[in-house]
């Protein structure tokens, strides 16, 4: 069974067959999905989502690829949505400084300080992004060291890896584990606790192999989990088990 922690079926590119992917995916073992808002219609699109098929559920927030967005309306419409009992999370949120096109990085950081400070004011996990903005990331993580979440498609270091675990964050692997010279995520793989880790298919996107370059869905964490299991020294049977069991632990699902 599969616990897909982060996921975005709103994407166009389901538009064709959605209803299709996710009876098959369900009928393939995934038991739980967290659809994550991205933008104003991927968030919408992702409680749509939840309201209607039990085993998704819906975290909503603004990507900081439009964090120009963010402002106080934005943040009491967020409020207001937090209020279905299918929203859970608070995310993707964070920073994004791979991209030169992306808002400046002030404006990205405001608007990952004033979702973090709704997810406090909530008491909402959060999904956090961070692409080439490990320090920034992590100095904003730990002023709002009450708050709890997962670094989504980890991309950093061991060390970087080490300090969001002393937070209390859940790491988030993608697919990228299973590529042969994924060498840094493959030891963070490694060192992460089992009651830390979480896994995810950031779908349509981070296929992993035998997918890679395909679009992505739920039921391909198999091949995640057989990585990490290899890694571990340990059998899928128990990443299954502790990973479905941190993707409830981390929407207070019980």
């Amino acid at each position: 069974m599969i616990f897909d922690s982060h996921a975005h079926y709103d994407d166009s590119q389901f538009n064709e067959d959605r209803a299709l992917v996710l009876k098959e995916i369900q009928e393939n073992g995934v038991i739980g999905v967290l659809n994550c808002g991205s933008d104003l219609r991927g968030m919408n699109m992702s409680i749509e989502l939840a309201n209607s098929y039990d085993f998704i559920y819906a975290a909503v927030g603004i990507h900081p690829e439009y964090a120009q967005v963010v402002n106080e309306e934005l943040i009491e419409e967020m409020r207001s949505h937090a209020k279905n009992p299918k929203v859970r999370a608070i995310g993707e949120i964070g920073l994004d400084y791979y991209w030169e096109e992306n808002p400046p990085r002030e404006v990205q950081k405001k608007a990952f300080r004033m979702q973090m400070q709704l997810a406090r004011e909530l008491n909402l996990p959060v999904v956090i992004h961070d692409r080439e903005a490990h320090k920034d990331t992590l100095e904003i993580m730990k002023e709002f060291s009450d708050v709890r979440g997962v670094v989504h498609c980890f991309s950093g270091s061991v060390e970087f890896a080490k300090e969001c675990l002393k937070l209390g964050y859940y790491i988030g692997i993608t697919g990228v584990v299973t590529f042969k010279n994924a060498k840094v995520i493959k030891e963070v793989a490694k060192i992460v606790p089992l009651d830390k880790l979480l896994v995810e298919t950031d779908c349509p996107y981070m296929a992993p192999t035998p997918y890679r370059g395909k679009r992505n869905q739920s039921d391909y964490i198999q091949y995640i989990i057989e990585e990490i299991a290899q890694l571990k020294g340990i059998t899928k049977e128990e990443v299954e088990e502790n990973t479905i069991k941190n993707g409830k632990n981390l929407l207070y699902l019980s």
